[in-house]
């Protein structure tokens, strides 16, 4: 996520939680109380770090309680393992060993950082983001990794948003006895037939077992073709001469969609672009168990909630878009409103790439107005950053809803007010989706100047997580059918972040005991727990947060280095048998120099960070173990006996 830090995600650890029970107590004594099952579990939490040896650490001290049916509470205590970092060697098909953060290029070859001269080097992201860790495969576990950006250069240059993305294949190998995961082999996913990998944020598993990326801050198409000093051009064509070896290949409209990742019973990835789910800054896209509905996060300030209905289940290729209107009705626990959807249109996915592939620009679109004039519509959304005055010409209208899909969903009247709108995740018993706004703030609160200002709720630069309820046999604003089970008719303040006037010691601007800037989010059906990753500079460490959704109780269950965003979150139930949550860190030791931090001696914490993992440099991956199995804890008449029999 990064852009200024709320907007850039950064380096990443994989927390794989293996759910594993010890055997607490000899078979025998288990055996003698007779028929016992789990009532139930709960996260204790672990204080946030005071020294500096705790600081640059990514650990776990936290634990879950079990309490059994015969009266029996055992505690499990959580801890952290390593796999890697994204600093460390793999192999290419020919040999060569690079970083597995380093970016390819349309052919295949890692792309290198020459900004030091007669110093060439690999570039290395420092952004391990999302894990889609897969339903087995022709017997073998695959996981699927983003590398999200760069933050620097070898030159000590912003990166950001000028090196080509990439992700990596994983393959993983289990420990039958333990559930323990290690990474056998780790390969680069091609990009080449959908022209690479724009900025890839979070990302989440499909109910089919695939995974499903982002592409996150599309860059803006009227900058770049109107303004050739923008930032969108230098980006683009910086991508474009580093991917393809060519700048005249620059072109805006090939990114900012969802790429789908199949892989074969072989190991072989393949990668979709699905353009008809339209073009915005995804930050992940979260199904539902229908396998046509699905919800997205849209990162940025003034953007767009979105809602996406696909024609066939588990098939992305062609569906409907709708953008949501937000009516607000309360200001409590962060706000509340009634959403109301708006139907921008149905396309597949040939239809618009056959547009992007006729060369279409901004300006064959939209006509533009410099000020306020009959027939043009004053919207202000994300990628310009300011009110803009357009008009769609005359059998553009597709191009423009799956194409420039926040412009327009705003001139036909959805909010695009939302405000760094990230993770979503899915509560299936009670059929509630979750979703973060990292920092309520910007469009968010009440601004009589903008073009139209639907939401008007308190500012909490901490954040809020939001719930969003959903409901079948629902119409759109123009009174046609929504084809879909699972539509969100309301969203309401679920958790929110609390500010601090100033720093305290330890140089965190929010209260350490709540979350600050909710992002990464996912649920865990069989402990009625959703997950909470942080990224945010308002806490020095970033956190992990455990939330049970019945008893309302917050727990703090991971510490990242100091500096460090946690990013991909996912929670998986069951893989042959053993369970995980992962969960990644970014860009440690980020930021630390600005932070007024007296609780203990800066200079020394920047030093141990830069020891322990480096700053800015990689991102790690690894797991937590000592988790019960959830696979007991899903079946509450399973006698636990049976365990400790096998």
């Amino acid at each position: 996520m990064k852009k200024g830090r709320l907007t850039k995600k950064r380096a990443t650890i994989v927390l794989a939680l293996a759910l594993t029970i010890p055997a607490v107590m000899p078979v025998s004594a288990m055996e003698n109380k007779g028929h016992v099952t789990i009532d139930s579990v709960k996260f204790n939490g672990m204080d946030a770090p005071k020294t500096i040896d705790k600081m640059v650490q990514t650990y776990s001290n936290a634990s879950l309680e079990v309490k059994y049916s015969n009266g029996e509470v055992k505690n499990f205590p959580l801890s952290y393992n390593r796999l890697f970092k994204s600093e460390d060697k793999i192999a290419m098909n020919n040999g060569e060993l690079i970083p597995a953060g380093t970016p390819i290029d349309v052919n295949g070859k890692p792309i290198v950082d020459n900004s030091v001269p007669g110093n060439s080097t690999y570039f290395v992201s420092d952004a391990p983001d999302s894990n889609s860790l897969l339903d087995p495969i022709g017997g073998k576990i695959y996981m699927v990794t983003h590398y999200e950006y760069q933050t620097f250069d070898a030159a000590g240059n912003s990166a950001y948003g000028i090196v080509p993305a990439s992700m990596s294949l994983s393959t993983i190998e289990q420990d039958k006895n333990s559930g323990k995961l290690t990474p056998k082999s780790v390969k680069k996913i091609d990009f080449s037939s959908v022209n690479g990998l724009w900025i890839p944020c979070n990302g989440s598993l499909s109910p089919w077992n695939t995974h499903l990326g982002s592409e996150e801050y599309e860059p803006d198409a009227r900058s770049f073709e109107l303004n050739p000093t923008s930032s969108a051009r230098t980006s683009v064509e910086s991508f474009a001469q580093l991917y393809f070896g060519d700048k005249l290949k620059a072109n805006p409209y090939f990114y900012g969609f969802i790429p789908e990742i199949k892989v074969d019973n072989h190991g072989a990835a393949s990668v979709s672009k699905h353009y008809s789910i339209g073009r915005f800054s995804h930050e992940l896209m979260k199904m539902m168990p229908d396998n046509r509905t699905a919800f997205f996060g849209d990162d940025g300030s003034y953007t767009t909630m979105f809602m996406y209905v696909a024609d066939k289940e588990k098939d992305l290729s062609a569906g409907t878009l709708y953008a949501a209107k937000f009516h607000q009705t309360g200001t409590e626990n962060g706000g509340s409103g009634n959403l109301e959807w708006i139907n921008l249109g149905h396309a597949s996915d040939k239809e618009i790439k056959a547009i992007i592939d006729r060369g279409v620009k901004f300006s064959d679109i939209f006509e533009i107005s410099e000020g306020p004039k009959e027939g043009f519509k004053a919207i202000k959304q994300y990628t310009y950053g300011k009110t803009e005055y357009l008009k769609v010409k005359p059998g553009m209208e597709k191009a423009a809803a799956f194409l420039e899909s926040r412009r327009y969903a705003a001139m036909l009247g959805a909010t695009s007010e939302f405000n760094k709108m990230e993770g979503v995740t899915f509560n299936e018993k009670d059929n509630k989706v979750y979703i973060a706004i990292s920092d309520q703030s910007n469009g968010m609160l009440e601004n009589a100047s903008d073009p139209s200002d639907d939401i008007k709720l308190p500012k909490i630069k901490s954040g809020v997580t939001y719930q969003l309820n959903l409901t079948g046999d629902q119409k759109d604003r123009s009174g046609q059918k929504i084809y879909s089970q699972y539509v969100a008719t309301n969203m309401l303040g679920l958790i929110k972040g609390e500010d601090l006037p100033g720093p305290d010691a330890y140089g965190n601007t929010a209260n350490v005991g709540k979350i600050a800037n909710p992002d990464n989010l996912s649920y865990s059906e069989a402990l009625r727990t959703l997950f909470i990753g942080e990224d945010s500079s308002m806490h020095t460490n970033n956190f992990v947060w455990a939330y049970n959704v019945d008893t309302k109780e917050l727990s703090r269950i991971l510490s990242n280095p100091a500096g460090a965003e946690s990013t991909g979150l996912s929670a998986i139930d069951n893989r042959n048998g053993f369970s995980y949550i992962m969960s990644n860190f970014q860009h440690p030791g980020d930021e630390l120099e600005g932070k007024n931090i007296t609780a203990v001696n800066k200079a020394e914490l920047i030093k141990a960070m830069e020891t322990e993992i480096g700053i800015d440099r990689t991102g790690g991956v690894g797991y937590i173990s000592g988790l019960p199995s959830v696979e007991d804890l899903l079946n509450t008449n399973r006698d636990v006996n049976s365990i400790f029999k096998k």
